[in-house]
């Protein structure tokens, strides 16, 4: 969808809080409105993989004790580790569109590859971020900045059952959310 639906969108239905109109870029990882998407930015909580208690990653049965948390302007992600963040944005879906989000080329091209599911019609929350480091150097993410783009896709009629309807187990999310069964 192009940037004048994202903006009345975001205007009149709150579908993006808070919405910044224009794309942010000088000093700074580009962030907001762009011609066909949303740059969302990551806040400044972040959970990074530790091996400190020997955890086993289990999506069935997850434990905390898998990560440290860490807050501030910037977050150091250990060589060929990973972390969880999420947006400062809180998102809200309308009905008849999906979202598909990619990470950004500034990261990427440093070998940080940002991953998010599709956000569903209908789901409402801030979104959790998973960036992974495939380098073998420690990697820097900036808080308050932009960490991937958002791209709405519009259905050719709103869906039969949306994320709301099946009462999904990561609605209105705020902060990084752990995996659920």
């Amino acid at each position: 969808m192009p940037d004048r639906w994202i903006r009345e969108q975001a205007r009149d239905f709150g579908m993006i809080d808070p919405f910044v109109e224009t794309q942010k870029r000088a000093g700074v990882i580009s962030y907001g409105l762009s011609s066909y998407g949303y740059d969302a930015r990551v806040a400044d909580d972040f959970k990074i993989f530790t091996n400190v208690d020997s955890a086993v990653v289990d999506p069935k049965d997850f434990s905390p004790t898998s990560f440290v948390d860490r807050t501030g302007p910037v977050c150091i992600i250990p060589p060929n580790s990973f972390a969880l963040a999420h947006t400062i944005e809180y998102f809200r879906i309308p009905r008849d569109i999906l979202v598909i989000c990619l990470g950004k080329s500034t990261y990427a091209r440093c070998g940080i590859i940002v991953n998010v599911t599709p956000l569903e019609p209908e789901w409402e929350g801030q979104v959790t971020i998973e960036i992974s480091n495939t380098t073998p150097l420690p990697a820097k993410i900036y808080a308050n900045e932009g960490i991937c783009q958002f791209l709405f896709l519009q259905g050719a009629g709103p869906c039969e059952v949306s994320y709301a309807d099946k009462a999904g187990k990561y609605m209105r999310q705020r902060g990084v959310s752990l995996p659920k069964l």
